[in-house]
């Protein structure tokens, strides 16, 4: 079975994640975060600014590594590295997906998830309620 290596931004802002529906595609109108194929000779987090500036016409700072994914598709294996990002400029314009939401650790579960990243969502919660517990405190 053939692996295709992909990245994914989990665009955070605050307590919300920004997550886009499939445009084309086998999997169009699943939820997703946004990212793509890491080109040769490329890091994942260089490849995940490429693709979010392409993608969305947005640059963005990589941080942390959340978790890599690996998931079987049918006709494929998915191996997915997963990161926390920010917004450094833009405004998160569509240019591929065919719709776009910020979400909550209370709404994650409102949209339809493609299955690798649908296996992402509790440690994204998680990260959410932590940081939100975090700023509390301070």
């Amino acid at each position: 079975m053939k692996t295709i290596r992909v990245v994914a931004a989990v665009i955070r802002d605050q307590d919300r994640i920004f997550a886009t529906a499939r445009g084309y595609g086998d999997y169009k109108g699943g939820w997703e975060f946004p990212g793509g194929k890491i080109e040769s000779g490329e890091t994942p987090q260089q490849a995940l600014v490429r693709e979010i500036k392409e993608e969305l016409d947005t640059e963005i700072i990589v941080g942390e590594l959340i978790d890599t994914i690996e998931y079987d598709y049918p006709a494929f294996h998915l191996s997915m590295d997963c990161f926390w990002c920010t917004i450094r400029e833009g405004s998160l314009t569509l240019k591929e997906a065919e719709a776009a939401k910020w979400l909550t650790a209370d709404t994650l579960d409102t949209v339809n998830w493609l299955p690798a990243d649908e296996s992402l969502i509790g440690q994204i919660r998680s990260g959410l309620l932590r940081r939100k517990c975090d700023t509390e405190v301070k």
